[in-house]
């Protein structure tokens, strides 16, 4: 329960800071790769290569996730909460924020499509 409570808590933080810096990474490339489900959200809160990936599709992957971790770093220092507790916390509420005809990773590891409905997270997600 404690454990719940916490994540909870740094939902809200994060839906303020990191939604941020997921809205500012859509830049065409990113919009492109995410619109054409080469790319998408995972619940450890880095963004994932769907399938085979070009040179470029890797280098673009690579920088919005140093992009996201260093956010990530920061918010933890900032709360005393861990990394990887705020990219998980992230990566829920990125896979929340997911839109019709999006990628992301569910709970079991396989690259899913957003519906109209809730995409599906792991259990430990607020």
């Amino acid at each position: 329960m404690k454990t719940k409570v916490m994540m909870a808590a740094l939902g809200a933080m994060m839906l303020a800071g990191v939604s941020g810096v997921a809205m500012a990474q859509r830049d065409p490339a990113y919009a492109a790769a995410r619109a054409a489900g080469q790319v998408g959200e995972q619940p450890d809160g880095y963004l994932g290569i769907v399938g085979s990936a070009t040179p470029e599709l890797r280098a673009l992957v690579n920088n919005i996730n140093i992009q996201r971790k260093a956010a990530y770093t920061q918010k933890a220092q900032a709360s005393g909460a861990t990394v990887e507790q705020m990219a998980f916390t992230s990566g829920c509420n990125l896979i929340a924020q997911t839109a019709a005809g999006e990628k992301y990773r569910s709970p079991e590891g396989a690259w899913k499509t957003r519906t109209g409905a809730p995409p599906e997270r792991p259990s430990s997600c607020v």
